[in-house]
């Protein structure tokens, strides 16, 4: 037994040193809130990130073989090879960040894929394992935004390994023990205080923030928001989910939802396609709102 560990260790070295620091972090965090009354853990929705973080490793396990093999048939049509490995690990780091913010930007502005992403979203806790709280069917979408790093000339490999050290970084900044990191540090990469925007329901915060390493990305495609002391953040969605302790209804329930939309009686079927890939809270006859409408100022003053 303890061979086989040595060996899964070796093999799984990254996994290993992450998990190790994972559990230290999550203990201190949970004696914290508990020594201080914060409350930022509960059993039940603690339990729920940790199965779904576990649905979420298998399947992305199950489909590795296949993603590789995807990813390097379309390496065969690279333009470029990058020699010096300093250049190349740089360039891989940035090229990866810009991937999975148009990915995460994706999620958030088209409804199928916000159907995937929406589970981590779904919590009204906030704290480390939050962010386990992973996005179950997410290997079914990221695996189409690493083909332009391949053909750029990153090898497959490269990617999954760079793609599970950022999504390490990812993790960490789901807390709200650290108010705010130094000024320097807030102007170039994702902080806690960014990402708590992100997780919000609150109007003016929704669909902010989408980088995961860099905040960089949100700044220059005006998708960034400074969490403001003015409002406080309110973690879920702006509608929760009714049953968010069911392990199966918390991964469906937004195709549950879309399905409703779908077969709603004399609907074109323009507006079926509508329902299918305009963003979350469209709806033919204005009943419900995207979160642009919702910022809209003009929307603002129709409600007052």
């Amino acid at each position: 037994m303890i061979e086989a560990l040595q060996n899964y260790v070796h093999h799984n070295w990254l996994l290993a040193i992450s998990t190790s620091f994972y559990t230290f972090l999550i203990a201190l965090e949970v004696y914290l809130s508990q020594k201080q009354h914060r409350h930022y853990y509960t059993i039940r929705e603690t339990l729920i990130n940790f199965w779904l973080n576990i649905a979420n490793t298998a399947l992305g396990l199950s489909l590795k073989v296949l993603i590789l093999l995807m990813l390097s048939w379309f390496m065969t049509f690279h333009i470029i090879t990058i020699t010096n490995p300093y250049l190349y690990w740089g360039l891989l780091f940035i090229g990866l960040d810009i991937c999975f913010y148009f990915e995460h930007c994706s999620e958030h502005v088209i409804r199928l894929l916000w159907a995937v992403h929406v589970t981590h979203h779904s919590s009204q806790e906030y704290n480390l394992t939050t962010g386990f709280r992973s996005s179950v069917f997410r290997p079914f979408v990221s695996c189409w935004f690493f083909i332009p790093l391949v053909l750029i000339g990153f090898k497959p490999l490269d990617i999954l390994l760079m793609d599970a050290i950022c999504q390490i970084y990812g993790i960490l900044v789901h807390t709200r023990y650290v108010r705010r990191m130094p000024h320097w540090f807030e102007t170039f990469f994702v902080s806690p205080s960014h990402h708590r925007v992100h997780h919000a329901s609150n109007i003016i915060y929704l669909d902010k923030n989408m980088g995961m390493v860099l905040i960089i990305w949100d700044k220059l495609f005006s998708t960034f928001q400074a969490e403001l002391d003015t409002e406080t953040v309110v973690y879920g969605l702006t509608k929760n989910p009714e049953q968010p302790y069911h392990p199966i209804k918390i991964i469906t329930h937004e195709w549950k939802n879309i399905w409703q939309d779908v077969s709603k009686p004399n609907t074109s079927w323009k507006d079926k396609f509508n329902y299918l890939f305009k963003a979350p809270g469209w709806s033919h006859d204005g009943s419900t709102l995207t979160s642009k409408q919702l910022q809209n100022p003009k929307y603002e003053n129709s409600k007052s």
